[in-house]
């Protein structure tokens, strides 16, 4: 007596229905919604303190080290720009007040590295003279405009510049465009690696369990990676629902501007060059795309290992390799229309992060038709290539691969057999 078996796109959708419908209503499904939130609060926490230290770190500053009058004259002219220059104005602090014929080592001073000096202005104000390093030599531009303010060779008087304001700019829209580009990897690198993980999670506990083994005995194990990687997908999509959900909630929340000082605004997020509705259906889109090249790999690589050690170690290649990917995307919005920016729409597993940088700065639509039909076609190699070397591996990855075959191939022709002499 033999069982027929089923085909492999039923087969396939079996097993990505039993492990959807398992994942989701798990515990472990809420604490994977939950998960993100940790790091976002973490990512939260160390931005505020950040802007926190970098508002309290003290201003490098100019020590200025002349004759006492030339050192009056020069903190009162720089004292006269500062309004007007605002911080493009260096700090300026009396160091040395110098005698006749004095002469200032300032060379020595900042070799000491004491206080926070970050130059020394020696000579007269017809004939200063800065000593700093090479990132400030851009102080050479504020000193002699308060050397000719205090030698009174500057206007003394200044025109009170009128100031009409406008909504949007051509420079204003091109630096909102580039903040929604680099904000969209940023998102799409994020999602791809936290869900991609999932996959890997799953298959080693199923190996661990030998749930692997039987359903290799049951249904094509082509089957069972597809079901597995697009099982995966479904639940990463519901919850990426679900935060967009609540996040879209929090936004449309009156109270939720005011408690951050009407710092997070619906009007005030940077229009992307497609517009918000095709932009975040791309943005689906490239997701899926990533997710499905990164999670073929990762259940490749899944099938090589015999333990969760291993799997650690063989996924970590994957996944810096993709960090640098991600950095060549993000490198190649720099590049708009160049080189660069070509080659990373080309490149399979940085297409998703090229292209919707893309959608954030550019309308056109047909580049994204051309360079989504171009991520299906190797999404179609690399499952044809991971389900190849998973029906390969996943059967032998035990130490005890070949034995555990032929056992679990005895056990269930002696229950096929068991089963026609009950019959009988």
């Amino acid at each position: 007596m033999s069982a027929e078996r089923l085909p492999l796109h039923r087969a396939a959708w079996v097993v990505a229905r039993r492990d959807f419908v398992a994942i989701l209503f798990s515990r472990a499904f809420i604490f994977f919604l939950l998960g993100p939130l940790f790091p976002i609060t973490i990512g939260a926490l160390a931005g505020g303190i950040g802007n926190r230290v970098e508002s309290g770190a003290a201003q490098a500053q100019i020590g200025i080290a002349m004759q006492g009058v030339d050192v009056d004259r020069m903190l009162a002219a720089r004292e006269s720009l500062a309004p007007h220059l605002g911080p493009g104005m260096p700090q300026m602090v009396e160091l040395k007040r110098l005698g006749p014929g004095e002469t200032f080592d300032a060379d020595a001073v900042l070799e000491r590295r004491e206080g926070n000096l970050g130059g020394v202005l020696t000579g007269t104000p017809t004939a200063p003279e800065l000593t700093t390093t090479p990132e400030r030599q851009w102080w050479t531009g504020p000193i002699a405009l308060v050397a000719a303010t205090a030698e009174r060779a500057a206007p003394s008087a200044y025109p009170e510049v009128a100031v009409h304001k406008v909504g949007a700019s051509g420079a204003s829209d091109a630096r909102a465009r580039m903040r929604t580009a680099q904000s969209g990897q940023i998102i799409l690198f994020l999602l791809t690696i936290l869900l991609a993980g999932m996959v890997l999670s799953n298959l080693v506990e199923e190996k661990a369990n030998k749930i692997i083994e039987i359903l290799a005995a049951a249904i094509p194990m082509d089957a069972v990676f597809l079901g597995k990687l697009f099982a995966m997908l479904a639940i990463s999509l519901v919850g990426i629902a679900v935060w967009a959900t609540v996040i879209g909630g929090f936004m449309g929340m009156s109270g939720f501007e005011g408690a951050f000082g009407g710092a997070v605004k619906l009007s005030d997020l940077p229009q992307p060059g497609v517009g918000w509705p095709l932009f975040l259906t791309l943005g689906i889109a490239y997701f899926a795309m990533a997710y499905l090249l990164l999670g073929s790999i990762f259940l490749a690589v899944g099938s090589l290992a015999k333990t969760v050690r291993e799997v650690q170690t063989l996924s970590m290649p994957v996944t810096m390799l993709q960090v640098f990917l991600f950095l060549f995307a993000t490198l190649a919005v720099t590049d708009q229309g160049g080189i660069l920016e070509f080659s990373a729409m080309a490149f399979p597993f940085s297409s998703p992060f090229a292209m919707i940088a893309r959608a954030a700065q550019e309308a056109a639509i047909w580049p994204h038709l051309v360079a989504l039909g171009w991520q299906a076609i190797w999404v179609a190699l690399s499952i044809r290539f991971g389900a190849a070397l998973f029906r390969k591996r996943v059967m032998q990855s035990g130490p005890q691969g070949a034995k555990r075959n032929r056992g679990l191939k005895t056990l269930v022709s002696s229950a096929f057999s068991n089963r026609s002499k009950a019959v009988l």
